[in-house]
C-alpha cells in the first residue's frame, strides 16, 4: 500500500501455470504465524499474481517476512523482503525487482478476508502497478471497498479469519509497525478442488 518502490518490469513467467482448460486441482496456501494458520486460495482469473505467488512460495521467499504494517479495522500488510533484515526502519520500502501489471476484477472485491498486492502510489505508477512480493489481507469485516479496482484482489483466506483480526489487535508504533516481529512462512499443496470444497466450505 504505502512506501513501496517498484521500477522493473515484471519477469514473472506465467508459463508455471497454464490456465487455458479447466483444472480439477488447486493449490491451497497454508500461511503460518505464531498466531495461528490462515488457509487460502488465490483466483485463476488473475493468472500474473497467481503464478507469482505460487513461485515465490514455492522458493520459500516468504518465509521469516513478517506482517509489518496492521490497522485493526483496515488490513495487515507483509511479504517485504527488507523485513528480513535487523534494520525496522525499512519495513514496507523492499521491492524484489519487479511489478505486476493490474489485474483488476469487479467479482473479487476487498471483502473481509480477502488477499491483495500492496503498490506504489498512483503519483509513480498510474497504470496501479502491483508489488511484485509485498501483499495485504482485509481485516475489516465490513470490508475495505474504497480500495476496490484500485489494487488487485488474487486471492481470499477460507480459513483462519481470526487469526486476522488477533494480528491486526497487537501492539504497533506510529508507523503502524507491530512492537514485536510477526513472521510468517508459508506453503503449499495441490490437491482436488472437491477436497478443497469439503474440508472449507469454499465454493468454486
Amino acid at each position: 500500500m504505502k512506501n513501496i518502490k517498484f521500477i522493473v518490469p515484471l519477469l514473472v513467467s506465467v508459463s508455471f501455470l497454464s490456465f487455458s482448460k479447466p483444472k480439477k486441482k488447486d493449490y491451497v496456501f497454508t500461511i503460518t504465524t505464531k498466531f495461528g494458520e490462515m488457509i487460502a486460495i488465490l483466483h485463476d482469473s488473475t493468472p500474473l499474481h497467481k503464478a507469482n505467488f505460487i513461485k515465490l512460495t514455492d522458493s520459500k521467499f516468504y518465509d521469516s517476512t513478517t506482517f509489518h504494517r496492521i490497522i485493526k479495522g483496515f488490513m495487515i500488510q507483509g511479504g517485504d523482503i527488507n523485513s528480513k533484515d535487523s534494520d525496522p526502519n525499512n519495513d514496507g520500502m523492499g521491492s524484489n525487482g519487479y511489478t505486476i501489471p493490474a489485474e483488476f476484477n469487479k467479482k473479487f472485491t476487498h471483502n473481509f478476508g480477502a488477499i491483495a498486492a500492496a503498490r506504489m502510489g498512483d503519483g509513480g505508477n498510474p497504470k496501479k502497478e502491483s508489488s511484485g512480493c509485498q501483499f495485504y489481507i482485509v481485516e475489516n469485516k465490513e470490508g475495505t471497498h474504497f480500495l476496490d479496482n484500485n489494487y488487485t484482489v488474487f486471492g481470499l483466506i477460507i480459513k483462519g479469519l481470526e487469526v486476522i483480526s488477533k494480528i491486526a489487535e497487537q501492539p504497533k508504533n506510529q508507523m503502524d509497525r507491530p512492537y514485536s516481529d510477526i513472521k510468517m512462512s508459508i506453503k503449499m499443496a495441490y490437491i482436488k478442488k472437491s477436497k478443497i470444497e469439503k474440508l472449507y466450505g469454499y465454493k468454486y
